[in-house]
Parts: structure tokens; C-alpha cells; sequence
């Protein structure tokens, strides 16, 4: 009888293990629930065909007929948020409540460690009523990631790094197109102030993850202007032929580039993307991502150059 009394605790034991496991990782439990809505929706896909509503009335072929062409969803766009709450422990609990009705597919902390909370190929609920170029549905055809941050300070090298890191992979797997690595303000700019100001988009973009402007073509940059003719019959025609010009050694050669009167900010805007519906929001959108100093919805004659040349870029 003695060699059988230990049997009694195997089911205690058994008990023990699974409570140890839930307590060395407090998210078990929503992992246990994210593995069963992938179950769910792998057994929508392989239901042969999947009848839409009011599919039922089409005349049908003979018989049912499967390409061989075809695979996952192809993400084309990288959105990047900051999380406006105060911890990553905080945003990954927000993540994996129900109710919520909000996620990412990266979260990455202060301290850079990067939580991958969904596959690329599914859809996370990050962007929200959105658009950018022609696209209306963000979440359809974008992966996102969110920043530990809340909202007002400056990002954290280890994150940033971390980030760079997250990019390169996300660039290489999906090639992703460099000017597709863009941030929540700018899909909604009535909306939303994400990343803030501080973010690095200059750095991201010389990574190859973004869209910058040419520094020094900004500086050079000179407005057409209207010059009234002028016609005075008492002067002197003088042959210019005869006035020798000066010539400026090459190293005093600067490239002007002169942005024309047909120059439309609101197009401007339009063409890199922005919806120019509200077209204040749009204007401060884009001070946020490329200017990142006196955020408004006024465009002074610095702004208006470098619009313009990432509208030129854009083309």
C-alpha cells in the first residue's frame, strides 16, 4: 500500500505546475486566450469557401475551384505611436484587456526591451479613424508600434535604439518603402499629437526609415517674386555686352533654388500624403513630424520651404 500512496498527490502536483506557470508569467492567461482566437481564425480560413452574405444567391460553377496563388496580408505601412501612459507594464495591460478595443504589434519600452504582442500578418487596432494618401483603413495595411512614453518626454536612447533595430527587420521582411515609416499624427491629424515632438524622425530617416528634406537646399531656398517692369524713356541704354561681370571662384557658388508663385501649400501637403480635410490639423501634423518647434497651424516662410521641398521629393 505504501508503494502506492504517492499516486494520491500527482493530481496536486500536477496543480502546483500549472499555478507555478501562471505566476512566473502574469499574462498566461490572455496568451492562452490569444492562441485560441488564432485557432478561431485559422478554422475561418480553412472553411472551403467562406460564403459572404447574400453569396448564397449566386449562380455557382459546378464546383469548387481553390488558386494556388495566394498568401498572408502584406503590411506596407509602419505607424508609430508613443503610448501616453506612464509605465509598459501599464500599455501591456491596456493591450490585453477586451474592452479596451486597442493594440499594437510591438510595444517597446524606456529601457528598450521589445514585446512583439502580435503576428505582422494580423491586424492589431492601433490607427484608428485614419488616412494617409489613398489608403482610409491604417490598420488594414500597417503594423504598429508603440513607444513607453508619456507624451511630453524625450525618448530613451536604449528605446530609440531598439526601435532602429525593430525597423530594420520590419523594412527587410515586408519591404516596407523608406517614406512608408510614418507616425500616428500624421494619419490623424484632427485626432492625434503622436509621437511627440522630441521624437528623432531626421535620425530615423537617414536610417532609411522615413523621409527628411535636404538641410542646406532649405537654406538656399529663395521665393519668386513679381517684379514690375520698368520703363523710363529718359535713360540711357547701356550694352551690357561692354560691362565685364564678375566671376566667382567655385567654392562661392551657391545652388539657389527658387519656389515658384504656382506653389499651393494645401496641395503640397495633399501630395505627401496628409489629409488636408481639416487643413489647420494637416498644416500642425506636419510641423510635428518635420519642423518640431512652435507645433501650430500657421505655415511661416521656413515652413513653407521645407514643404516645399518634400513636396518636390514626393513627386
Amino acid at each position: 500500500m505504501k508503494g502506492t500512496r504517492p499516486l494520491k498527490f500527482i493530481p496536486m502536483l500536477g496543480l502546483f505546475l500549472g499555478l507555478a506557470s501562471c505566476s512566473s508569467n502574469p499574462y498566461a492567461t490572455t496568451n492562452k486566450a490569444y492562441k485560441k482566437q488564432v485557432k478561431a481564425y485559422a478554422k475561418t480560413l480553412r472553411t472551403t469557401p467562406v460564403v459572404n452574405p447574400g453569396e448564397d444567391s449566386l449562380m455557382r460553377g459546378d464546383q469548387w475551384v481553390g488558386t494556388t496563388n495566394f498568401n498572408l496580408r502584406k503590411p506596407n505601412y509602419v505607424v508609430i505611436h508613443h503610448t501616453a501612459q506612464n509605465s509598459t507594464e501599464q500599455t501591456l495591460k491596456t493591450f490585453t484587456m477586451p474592452k479596451t478595443q486597442v493594440s499594437a504589434h510591438y510595444v517597446i519600452g524606456r529601457d528598450g526591451k521589445v514585446y512583439h504582442m502580435l503576428s505582422d500578418y494580423l491586424r492589431a487596432w492601433h490607427g484608428g479613424t485614419g488616412k494617409w494618401g489613398n489608403t482610409t483603413d491604417l490598420n488594414s495595411s500597417s503594423i504598429g508600434i508603440e513607444l513607453d512614453n508619456n507624451g511630453y518626454e524625450p525618448f530613451a536612447e536604449e528605446q530609440i535604439n531598439s526601435l532602429l533595430k525593430v525597423l530594420a527587420i520590419l523594412k527587410k521582411t515586408h519591404g516596407i518603402p523608406a517614406a512608408n515609416f510614418i507616425g500616428h499624427s500624421d494619419i490623424a491629424p484632427s485626432r492625434k499629437v503622436d509621437p511627440n515632438p522630441t521624437f528623432p524622425w531626421k535620425r530615423l530617416a537617414e536610417a532609411g526609415f522615413g523621409t527628411w528634406y535636404n538641410e542646406e537646399a532649405v537654406r538656399n531656398s529663395v521665393f519668386e517674386t513679381i517684379i514690375p517692369p520698368y520703363n523710363d524713356s529718359t535713360a540711357t541704354v547701356v550694352d551690357s555686352a561692354a560691362i565685364p561681370l564678375p566671376v566667382l571662384p567655385p567654392s562661392t557658388v551657391v545652388a539657389v533654388d527658387t519656389i515658384p508663385l504656382s506653389f499651393q501649400p494645401k496641395e503640397a501637403l495633399r501630395i505627401i500624403g496628409y489629409d488636408v480635410q481639416n487643413l489647420e490639423a494637416a498644416i500642425k501634423a506636419f510641423k510635428l513630424h518635420f519642423i518640431q518647434k512652435e507645433v501650430n497651424g500657421v505655415l511661416t516662410d521656413d515652413d513653407k520651404k521645407v514643404l516645399y521641398h518634400l513636396y518636390k521629393k514626393s513627386l
